[in-house]
C-alpha cells in the first residue's frame, strides 16, 4: 500500500526545514532532486497492513559529490522529528569515528540552522535528543563491543564499502527486534570488490531485488552505477552514474578526472571507483607491457660516465632481489635507468625449485649479479656502489628507513650521500604517478632490460582513501625490487630539487642578501 500523506510529509520536512551546510548553498533550503523524493516517497510512504513503514533494510548505492551526506542526514533527523516514535533510537554509523562524526556534525548543523528544530531538541556532542522523549540520534563508530545493548529503531550506516568486517552491521540489525518497523539503511560508494564483504553483499542482493531475481518486499535497493563495458570518458556514462550530475557535480569536473584518468592508470582505478561507482580491485595493473616497452628507448652507458644521476637502494630479505637504481635526467627532459640487481646464489636454486622458474636468462645477459653463498653478500653491493660513484656524478641514493643497515653506514663513510626513503602511500604516490606521466610521454628510457620488464609486470598498485597508491605484488613469489627502486630513485631526484628550490625561493629570487 501507499500512503501519500507519510511520505508528502518527510519531503515537505526536509525542504523547509533542512538545510545546505557546506559550499555555496549553506544555510539554504535543502530542495530535493526528483530522483531524491522518488526514494523518500518509496521509503516513507510504501506501507503494510499496519500503516508501519514496509520496508525494513534499504541501500543506496551512488558515486561521490552527489549529495550523499545531505540526504543521509535528512533522512535521520525525519525519523526523529516527524515519525516521532516513542524512545526512539536512531544511530548514524560508520567504520571509522571521524566518518560517523562527519555525518552527525551536517545533523546538527541542520540543527542549528533552524530555530524551530533547535527549540524542539537538546544539542550534544555526540547525540540529538528530543526534549520531553527518550528518542535521540547518536553517531557511533566500528566498535561495536559497546553497542550490545541498543534497541535501535533506525541505523543510517555511512560508506558501508569501508567496513573492515560485518560487526557493527549485525549488532545493530540484531538489536531492531522489538521494534515496529526498523529500518537498516546504508548508503556507499563502491569499494574493493569482496564478495564476502557486508557492502557487496547488500549491493548484489539489491540489484538482484531491483531486478525481479529475489522477492523482498521489505528491502529497498536504489543502485547508480556504470556497467563495465560503458565507455568511461562518456558524458552519457558520468549522466547515467550520477543523478546530481549538472546539479551538484559540475561537467568541468568530470572532464578534468577525466582527462587524468586517460593519462595516469592509478587515476582510472579512482575515477571508475568513486565517481562511476565500478567495484575496483585493491591490487589494479600498473603499467601495460605495451607501453612500458614503447618507452624503452636506447640507454648506452659511455653516454652516461660523468653525468649525474640519483639512485633507489632496495636492500633484500634472505629471498627478495636487491635493487640499486641510478636515474639520470637527460637534456631533453627524458630519464634514463640503470639497474643492477643482485641476489644470492642460493636463492637462485630455491627459485628454481620452488617455482618451476628460474633466473638463468637474467644471469646470462647480465641483468642479474649472483653473489655466492645463502644470502646476497652486501660486500659485493657495497663495492659495486662505489664502483658506480667513480664512473658517474651520483648526488644522492634514496633507501628504505625501515630497512636499514651497516651497508648504509659504510656508504656514508665512503662519503656517499645516503637519504631515508619510505615505501608508504605518502612517500611512494607521488613519484609513482610521476613515472605513470614519463611512460606514457615515452620519457622513461630503460633500454628493455627483461628482468626490469618482467618486475614491471609483476606490479600492482593499491590506493588508499585519499586516493595515494603505492606498490604491491600480483604474486607471493613475484620480484618487483628493482621497480620499487625505480620510483625510489625518482622520488629521491623530485625531492632534492623541491628542497632545491625552498632554498632559493624565499632568499635568492627575491634578491635578500645576508651579510
Amino acid at each position: 500500500m501507499y500512503d501519500s500523506n507519510k511520505a508528502e510529509r518527510v519531503i515537505r520536512f526536509i525542504e523547509r526545514v533542512c538545510t545546505h551546510v557546506k559550499g555555496d548553498l549553506a544555510s539554504q533550503s535543502f530542495l530535493l532532486e526528483e530522483w531524491q523524493k522518488d526514494y523518500i516517497r518509496d521509503l516513507f510512504g510504501t506501507v503494510n497492513k499496519n500503516g508501519h513503514r514496509q520496508y525494513r533494510t534499504s541501500f543506496v548505492f551512488i558515486p561521490r559529490k552527489n549529495g550523499k551526506s545531505n540526504l543521509l542526514a535528512a533522512i535521520g533527523l525525519a525519523l526523529l522529528f516527524v515519525e516521532k516514535e516513542p524512545g526512539a533510537e536512531i544511530y548514524v554509523c560508520a567504520s571509522s569515528r571521524d566518518q560517523a562524526n562527519a555525518i552527525f556534525d551536517v545533523c546538527k548543523q541542520m540543527v542549528r540552522n533552524q530555530p524551530v528544530l533547535e527549540r524542539g531538541c537538546q544539542v550534544y556532542r555526540n547525540s540529538i535528543v528530543l526534549k520531553g522523549t527518550n528518542s535521540f540520534l547518536k553517531a557511533v563508530a566500528a566498535d561495536a563491543g559497546v553497542l550490545h545493548g541498543a534497541n535501535a529503531s533506525a541505523v543510517l550506516y555511512d560508506e558501508v564499502h569501508s567496513a573492515k568486517n560485518r560487526e557493527l552491521w549485525d549488532v545493530m540489525s540484531t538489536s531492531m527486534g522489538a521494534r515496529s518497523q526498523p529500518l537498516m539503511f546504508g548508503i556507499s560508494t563502491a569499494g574493493v570488490f569482496d564478495p564476502n564483504s557486508v557492502c557487496y553483499e547488500l549491493y548484489d542482493y539489491g540489484k538482484k531485488v531491483r531486478d525481479g531475481i529475489i522477492e523482498d518486499d521489505t528491502f529497498l535497493p536504489l543502485i547508480y552505477e556504470a556497467a563495465q563495458d560503458d565507455d568511461i570518458h562518456s558524458e552519457d556514462t558520468w549522466r547515467k552514474a550520477n543523478p546530481n550530475f549538472d546539479v551538484s557535480i559540475k561537467p568541468e569536473y568530470f572532464r578534468k578526472m577525466s582527462q587524468e584518468a586517460k593519462s595516469l592508470p592509478s587515476s582510472e582505478i579512482a575515477f571508475r571507483q568513486l565517481h562511476l561507482n565500478q567495484w575496483v580491485n585493491s591490487l589494479a595493473s600498473w603499467i601495460t607491457d605495451d607501453e612500458w616497452m614503447l618507452s624503452a628507448g636506447s640507454v648506452n652507458l659511455e653516454e652516461l660516465k660523468g653525468k649525474p644521476c640519483y639512485g633507489g637502494l632496495d636492500l633484500a630479505a634472505v629471498e627478495d632481489v636487491t635493487a640499486l637504481v641510478l636515474l639520470f635526467p637527460w637534456e631533453d627532459g627524458s630519464m634514463k635507468i640503470l639497474p643492477y640487481l643482485f641476489v644470492s646464489e642460493a636463492a637462485v636454486e630455491r627459485r628454481r625449485v620452488q617455482t618451476g622458474g628460474s633466473y638463468d636468462a637474467f644471469v646470462s645477459k647480465g641483468e642479474l649479479i649472483v653473489t655466492d653463498g645463502n644470502s646476497t653478500d652486501y660486500n659485493v653491493i657495497k663495492n659495486k656502489i662505489i664502483e658506480a660513484a667513480t664512473v658517474f656524478d651520483v648526488q644522492s641514493i634514496a633507501f628504505d628507513r625501515w630497512n636499514s643497515n651497516a651497508l648504509v653506514q659504510q656508504l656514508v663513510e665512503e662519503g656517499i650521500e645516503m637519504d631515508p626513503f619510505g615505501q608508504g602511500f605518502v612517500s611512494m604516490s607521488g613519484p609513482i604517478k610521476n613515472a605513470e606521466v614519463l611512460v606514457k610521454k615515452r620519457l622513461l628510457h630503460h633500454g628493455g632490460n627483461s628482468m626490469l620488464r618482467w618486475m614491471v609486470g609483476n606490479v600492482v598498485v593499491k590506493k588508499d582513501d585519499a586516493e595515494n597508491v603505492k606498490f604491491s605484488k600480483a604474486k607471493a613469489g613475484d620480484k618487483i625490487d628493482g621497480v620499487v627502486a625505480l620510483i625510489m630513485a625518482l622520488g629521491e631526484k623530485m625531492t632534492v630539487e623541491n628542497s632545491d628550490v625552498s632554498k632559493t625561493s624565499t632568499y635568492e629570487s627575491n634578491d635578500i642578501r645576508f651579510l
